[in-house]
């Protein structure tokens, strides 16, 4: 990576922090937590640009235009909300599963083959 790109990226993620900054607070709580649970169970290409941070950002600005509470854009769920974003990515989760479901079946045929 070049250090012109760290230094885009640097100033692309203050751009999308002064957008959220700039939502009212319930709008702010949200997105805090939103992005925290993103981050932990989240897409891996979550980490490789801002674009489903950033248009969360557009639908809360969108909403908080329209004078709607953030629950009103979300839901009362907001994981599943974060759940229905994302339902299409491949997730942490999913590189974990993948090792852990080739050991077992690695390890199972071993046995099916030692009682034959």
């Amino acid at each position: 990576m070049r250090i012109q790109d760290i230094i885009e990226g640097r100033k692309e993620w203050r751009a999308h922090v002064a957008r959220v900054k700039a939502l009212p607070q319930d709008y702010q709580i949200v997105y805090k937590e939103l992005q925290k649970y993103l981050f932990k169970v989240g897409p891996v290409e979550l980490t490789e640009g801002t674009e489903l941070l950033s248009g969360i950002v557009e639908l809360f600005e969108e909403g908080a235009a329209l004078g709607k509470g953030v629950l009103e854009v979300t839901g009362r769920d907001v994981a599943a909300f974060c759940d229905d974003l994302i339902k299409d990515s491949k997730t942490y989760a999913d590189l974990y599963q993948e090792p852990v479901d080739k050991e077992v079946a690695k390890a199972m045929k071993k046995a099916m083959d030692k009682t034959k």
